[in-house]
């Protein structure tokens, strides 16, 4: 008589839990500095455009780091990566500190230091991002990536009240809320290296990178630090293929229908709803509203993706992706036009929470089906191709804001937005590959079809 095997939980998968905490730790802290950052320009230059500019400068450097960063993410060990990530990101932090304490925060340090965090993240970021798919089993992918959707949602809850408050007594508490929150990070994933079982956080196979140590203990503090030490060379030094190993993942990318044109749609729609959360943060702050009231603004927003990621599974594994993804894109866009006729922080909270319900269940299915249709050996380039294609028109939206609410005014630049939003959903209903993709059940065998 044939058995059934049980659903591979979760919560029972301690390896998950402890990617979970470092991954968590430091999207706080990038939550924190992302708040932050652009208030503390405005407060500094009291320029909408000048602090779009720092924006516009950092999420370039990301992009072009992205690039790179999905290269060492299949040529060297993940979890190694994350540790020394993590590492940088304590050291960023301090220097941010240091220079808030000596006053020395103006156009310039904002700008450097903004630079080099998003290098951290295009480098480093992509890594731990990979590195789920050998911790958790494909049948399990959605389940985990509306987890982390619920993760996000818990972040932009407290992300925003908490930068407000910090902000409020001083730009240096959110460097020291960084520093804490790298820590944090490091130390996880530094343990959920030594965790690691014989050869599996090895680097991905035909990518180059060093060889496992057989004589090293399993999982040993000493291997730990070595592949930290390999991953900062290679950082330093390059790789004489590397452009090659780049283009791999574009064309990979590029040659499945069922997952190229979501990346079209994703480029419209961030730059849509980037652009619109811009400019009303802007709007606000030249209104003389303080950060803590600003920060609250996230609050609706966070407890509309809360319930939104608590209902994600079910949605993600009853109502085909397709589905999913252009009714929620529609959604965002419905909601983004309603921000336009509302000006006060209470409202504008309860238009973005219906305006971001539906985007964990959207990105659980997007984000799920993307990372059991990619092979392993391919995951870190493939995830930055997505991730510059996604992000591929980003750097424009702080510009389009900063400039906008000068030229065109607050409601002038969000009608721009919900029109950029517009098009992604039409795009995506005129997307055959992506009105084709099934419920989470029929997701490996969708994705071999396209193999």
């Amino acid at each position: 008589m044939a058995t059934i095997a049980p659903a591979h939980s979760l919560a029972r998968n301690g390896r998950y839990i402890g990617w979970l905490i470092s991954d968590t730790a430091k999207g706080l802290a990038s939550a924190l500095f992302g708040f932050a950052i652009p208030l503390v320009a405005l407060f500094v230059t009291n320029d909408p455009a000048q602090a779009g500019i720092i924006s516009a400068v950092g999420m370039t450097t990301r992009l072009f780091t992205t690039i790179y960063g999905g290269v060492l993410a299949d040529r060297h060990r993940r979890i190694a990566m994350m540790v020394l990530g993590s590492a940088i990101g304590i050291a960023l932090a301090a220097a941010f500190t240091m220079l808030a304490l000596g006053d020395a925060l103006t156009f310039v340090t904002l700008l450097v230091v903004d630079a080099l965090l998003a290098a951290r993240t295009g480098l480093f970021d992509i890594a731990g991002e990979s590195a789920l798919k050998e911790i958790v089993p494909d049948e399990a992918m959605g389940r985990a990536q509306a987890a982390n959707q619920g993760r996000d949602a818990v972040l932009q809850l407290a992300g925003g009240p908490l930068g407000g408050v910090l902000l409020a007594a001083g730009a240096w508490m959110i460097g020291i809320a960084m520093a804490v929150c790298h820590t944090i990070a490091a130390v996880a994933a530094w343990m959920l290296q030594r965790s690691a079982p014989s050869g599996e956080d090895a680097a991905p196979a035909g990518t180059g990178a060093a060889p496992v140590d057989s004589d090293a203990p399993d999982g040993s503090a000493d291997a730990a630090a070595s592949d930290v030490g390999i991953v900062a060379a290679a950082v330093a030094v390059g790789k004489p293929n590397a452009l090659r190993e780049v283009r791999e993942g574009f064309v990979w990318l590029f040659s499945r229908p069922d997952l190229r044109g979501a990346l079209f749609v994703a480029t419209i729609i961030n730059l849509g709803f980037s652009t619109a959360l811009t400019c009303v943060i802007y709007a606000l702050q030249q209104a003389g509203q303080s950060t803590i009231t600003i920060g609250l603004l996230s609050t609706g927003a966070g407890i509309a993706m809360l319930v939104g990621a608590l209902i994600a599974p079910m949605l993600v594994a009853r109502v085909r992706a397709g589905v999913v993804i252009i009714a929620g894109l529609a959604v965002s866009t419905a909601g983004v036009t309603g921000m336009i006729p509302v000006h006060d922080p209470l409202p504008l909270a309860i238009v973005l929470g219906v305006t971001v319900f539906f985007i964990p269940a959207v990105n659980a299915a997007l984000v799920g089906y993307f990372m059991v249709a990619t092979p392993t050996e391919l995951l870190g380039r493939a995830n930055s191709a997505s991730a510059v294609l996604g992000m591929g028109a980003l750097p424009v939206a702080p510009l389009i804001a900063g400039f906008g609410l000068a030229w065109a005014g607050r409601d002038g630049t969000l009608i721009t937005a919900s029109a950029l939003c517009l098009v992604s959903v039409l795009l995506a209903g005129a997307t055959a590959g992506l009105r084709a993709l099934p419920a989470e059940a029929g997701w490996s065998a969708h994705a071999r079809r396209f193999a």
